[in-house]
């Protein structure tokens, strides 16, 4: 196993990784709508802060050589389920069918004032 670091993608604040790679899998740590360039939150609608999650699980994958083609299995974590069906219309544009399996968890809260967070195993 082996940890996954990149500058493309918001730098860990804590004691994780942004991913792990063990054998045959790529595991992305939860990754919030932060720019990794500013290092700032993406306050706005819930549909921009969607495209800059992928954006940056998209950053994780391309470190190992994998797109977001590779993602077998998605979790969110959502502030408001309300939510979901914008959440929904993002990834269908940018993940291909067949979807990977999915998983949506309603959250009080998340860091930095985030709505979602996404996080996510690959396959190659």
């Amino acid at each position: 196993m082996y940890s996954i670091f990149t500058p493309d993608a918001p730098q860990p604040s804590g004691t994780f990784s942004q991913g792990a790679s063990a054998a045959r899998y790529v595991f992305v740590s939860g990754q919030l709508p932060i720019d990794p360039a500013s290092g700032v939150l993406r306050d706005a609608s819930i549909g921009v802060q969607t495209v800059q999650v992928i954006r940056n699980v998209e950053a994780v994958l391309a470190d190992v050589g994998l797109g977001i083609d590779s993602v077998c299995k998605v979790t969110l974590f959502l502030t408001d389920l309300n939510d979901l069906e914008a959440v929904d219309e993002v990834c269908s544009e940018r993940f291909e069918k067949p979807y990977p399996a999915r998983s949506v968890v309603g959250v009080s809260a998340l860091p930095h004032g985030a709505s979602i967070q996404m996080e996510c195993v690959a396959c190659r």
